[in-house]
């Protein structure tokens, strides 16, 4: 049963999510309002996944992402944060700090409960057109793009490149394995070699990681999945 932390500074959402989780089958193990909470019950509780805000008291939801990911849980631990489409750079400083994914508010709450289950199995939550356009347009083409992203490209087989840019245009192991024609456990250690190999935290940070070196670019996501 996946276990889930959930973080937020107001009761209510809290107290809403996590019935949401709860009648689903999910196991909440435990709520924090403030960044630094969060970080101490990861720790204590290791849960699987950590439902985090963003803007809260004491220690934001960055800071504790960023916390929760370097820690000794932090391999085990998934964090996926709650946001909206509005908050770019949050989302890429998210993102950066190790967290899997974000999701908005206003998603459904079979919509959370999905996301929480495709983060805890190791994908992130960056499939949507809107999402892969939202990453496009806050990382993609930077004048300052990080020069290690693309100098690490060449460490990467051909058939690791192939799979990168599955990733980045919001591939599962499924749909990669499907377009290159292998076994879903085939793409699944395709995809762990790549994060190895560029010393990604997980499929999200390799998004960004293509992003930065240029493999992916605005309007370009969509096509690659399209046939």
């Amino acid at each position: 049963m996946t276990r889930v932390l959930v973080v937020d500074d107001q009761p209510l959402v809290r107290r809403a999510v996590s019935e949401i989780l709860g009648g689903a089958g999910l196991d909440v193990v435990g709520e924090a309002a403030d960044g630094r909470r969060a970080v101490e019950l990861a720790g204590s509780l290791a849960p699987d996944v950590v439902l985090m805000d963003i803007r809260m008291p004491v220690m934001d939801g960055i800071e504790a992402t960023a916390s929760i990911c370097a820690a000794a849980t932090g391999a085990q631990t998934r964090v996926l944060v709650l946001t909206t489409f509005e908050e770019d750079a949050y989302v890429v400083a998210a993102l950066r700090a190790g967290a899997s994914g974000f999701i908005g508010k206003g998603a459904e709450p079979d919509e959370i409960v999905e996301a929480v289950r495709l983060v805890h199995a190791g994908e992130s939550l960056l499939s949507a057109a809107a999402t892969r356009a939202l990453i496009a347009r806050t990382v993609g083409g930077r004048p300052d793009a990080d020069t290690w992203a693309a100098g690490a490209l060449p460490l990467l087989t051909e058939r690791e490149r192939e799979v990168l840019l599955l990733v980045a245009q919001g591939a599962t192991n499924q749909q990669i394995a499907a377009r290159l024609v292998i076994s879903p456990h085939t793409a699944k250690t395709h995809v762990n070699r790549v994060m190895t190999k560029l010393d990604a935290h997980d499929r999200a940070q390799l998004v960004i990681i293509a992003y930065e070196a240029g493999l992916v670019r605005p309007g370009e996501q969509d096509r690659g999945l399209a046939h």
